[in-house]
């Protein structure tokens, strides 16, 4: 069923996660963690700021010796995961395509061809022969697939297939990933669960995980990296 309405399956056992920290609290791990959050997420797009300049940066403070455009994306990224802890401390965040295209209009600010709307044209995915859908079916998947996500009831299992649902279609012209970890993450914290963030140095780790969930489109190996190595 879940290939019919997601595009993609999985046998793989997502553990119920038991005795939740509270909105709050899982809002409030999340913005002390931020800097590393941060890091972390523009890491995977090869950006070149280090830790220590990440953190500069966010205290206000310019980092010479860098392109504009990768100043932005940390900036862009420290302003989307502020955004969706607004959304989830004001019991705003939803699953929807406004949400979702609100995530992304602060995720590719002048990165993307456009952002904050699905994508008008055709993508590719480097590494893999997998094709993302075409633009005018967008849509109509997205309806159909959030729909389903929905109707699974472990926040845990939900979270992440909301990431991979994302990942997969490809809804706009770059940010993919990133705003699909968003989404993932808003269901964690407004379920009083700590977000998932995947650490720099499991990058290689990750990005061969995903290649093989576009090739295959079978979840299993990314959800257990996803459960085992990157949920705390």
């Amino acid at each position: 069923m879940n290939q019919q309405k997601l595009g993609f399956t999985w046998d793989y056992k997502v553990p119920l996660l038991l005795a939740p920290k509270g909105l709050d609290r899982a809002c409030f791990r999340l913005q002390k963690l931020f800097p590393e959050y941060v890091f972390n997420t523009v890491y995977l797009e090869d950006n070149p700021f280090t830790f220590p300049e990440v953190q500069t940066l966010l205290e206000g403070i310019t980092v010479g010796g860098h392109k504009l455009e990768d100043q932005q994306q940390v900036l862009n990224q420290f302003k989307s995961i502020k955004q969706l802890v607004s959304l989830v401390k004001k019991n705003r965040f939803a699953l929807d395509k406004p949400i979702f295209c609100q995530l992304h209009s602060l995720v590719a600010f002048e990165e993307a061809l456009e952002w904050g709307v699905f994508r008008s044209g055709e993508v590719s995915i480097a590494g893999t022969l997998y094709k993302p859908p075409v633009a005018k079916k967008l849509d109509s998947i997205f309806s159909q697939g959030i729909e389903y996500i929905k109707t699974i009831a472990n926040p845990l299992e939900r979270a992440i297939v909301m990431f991979l649902f994302g990942s997969l279609n490809q809804f706009f012209y770059d940010g993919n990933k990133r705003t699909s970890r968003l989404m993932m993450n808003g269901i964690l914290l407004s379920s009083g669960f700590d977000a998932i963030s995947v650490p720099a140095k499991n990058k290689l780790e990750f990005n061969q995980s995903m290649v093989a969930f576009y090739d295959t489109l079978r979840a299993d190996q990314i959800m257990d990296l996803m459960v085992s190595r990157f949920y705390k």
